[in-house]
């Protein structure tokens, strides 16, 4: 626990919130700019005195519960949230549901990828976001911004596109989606897949039960593709911590048929 940085780091946050931006009463009798301590504790729904000696560096090390309350008091943005637990020698859990918004800069990166088939998966497998060739590869069920992988995984929800390494991806799916069920317990877009799922299908409360633990990571899969045909693809998947996001690179080996095939599909994508 960094005590002085993390002192530090409380009163200048402190100082930089404006009392108003808060409904919070302005008077000339305030000495100091920013909120006053007493009003960051009642905001955090801690004691004065424990505040007090945290801004001091002389309090104990602070619980996920009150770094969390301490967050939302100063309106910390995600990024200061983690400082801030990092400060404090904790690690930083996630928010109470899952993250289905993406940042600028991730969608940002799927339009300069134009021969990779790229998309950003949430925590519960939606995909939130997906470039052109994606959807070209994947279906256009992409397109209405509604495809969760793991229902079209184990409920058969999607287009017919045969893939090899179903088994394996149904091992992935189920162990991130007890990460996600352990992390975001009040999410009730979470809760009602989970029960979607163990209704309609017998295969995921098999694996369910067997809880798998896996890693994204680097793995090769045939898939057919109604238009394409055969395609041997490499799926590469890159973390986006901070939102308990996955971005899903597809890619084929440099000049093989694959390759030519994917290049083919972006060829004749309609112009954006």
């Amino acid at each position: 626990m960094a005590r002085q940085e993390l002192a530090r780091f409380l009163r200048d946050r402190r100082a930089d919130l404006q009392p108003h931006a808060l409904g919070l009463p302005t008077d000339a009798r305030r000495r100091t700019p920013g909120l006053r301590r007493e009003e960051v504790a009642e905001l955090a729904h801690l004691s004065v005195d424990y505040y007090t000696r945290l801004e001091q560096a002389r309090g104990p090390r602070p619980s996920p519960r009150i770094l969390d309350g301490l967050a939302r008091a100063l309106r910390l943005t995600p990024a200061e949230r983690s400082h801030l637990f990092r400060l404090a020698g904790t690690p930083a859990p996630p928010g109470t549901s899952a993250q289905r918004r993406v940042r600028p800069h991730v969608s940002g990166l799927l339009r300069r990828l134009p021969e990779t088939a790229a998309l950003v998966t949430d925590a519960t497998y939606g995909v939130v976001a997906w470039n052109p060739l994606a959807q070209a590869l994947f279906g256009n069920d992409l397109g209405r911004g509604t495809t969760n992988l793991a229902r079209r995984r184990f409920l058969g929800q999607g287009p017919g596109v045969e893939s090899s390494g179903a088994e394996e991806f149904g091992h992935l799916v189920v162990a991130r989606l007890r990460r996600a069920a352990d992390r975001y317990p009040q999410d009730a877009r979470l809760a009602a897949l989970l029960t979607e799922l163990r209704s309609g299908s017998e295969e995921f409360r098999r694996i369910w039960e067997a809880r798998p633990i896996h890693a994204p990571g680097h793995r090769t899969k045939t898939l057919a593709h109604p238009v394409a045909g055969t395609l041997r693809l490499n799926c590469d998947v890159l973390l986006v911590p901070e939102d308990d996001q996955e971005v899903v690179l597809v890619t084929a080996d440099p000049g093989s048929p694959s390759a030519r095939a994917l290049r083919g599909l972006a060829r004749h994508l309609p112009a954006r």
